[in-house]
């Protein structure tokens, strides 16, 4: 099993939710994130003071998948969430040693 951490624009959660629907995720997690990457961020002028704003809204959205799935998952999140422009995210993959279901005690993928 693969766990994939996918850090991506808001503007394209909701297509990417659709998409990881249709390629029967069975589950996903979506969190609100601030952070920068290559386009550090903006400049903002307020009351005449110059402010750095290095931190962008971003959504982290982490799903555990079959190894034999992950890379149809990796093209998926890509496709959908690929803009062409700076700043569109980054796609982290670890190895899940184990997943338990909690109410059934189930383990291993079954349990995904």
């Amino acid at each position: 099993m693969k766990k994939i951490e996918a850090i991506i624009r808001p503007e394209t959660l909701e297509p990417l939710k659709e998409a990881l629907i249709r390629a029967k995720v069975n589950g996903i997690t979506i969190n609100q994130v601030f952070g920068c990457g290559n386009q550090l961020g903006w400049t903002e002028y307020v009351r005449g003071n110059t402010i750095i704003m290095n931190t962008l809204s971003k959504i982290e959205v982490t799903l555990v998948v079959p190894d034999d799935k992950l890379e149809e998952i990796i093209d998926v999140i890509t496709s959908v969430s690929e803009t062409g422009e700076v700043g569109d995210g980054k796609i982290f993959i670890s190895e899940v040693m184990d997943c338990i279901r909690i109410r059934t005690k189930e383990r291993g993928e079954i349990a995904l």
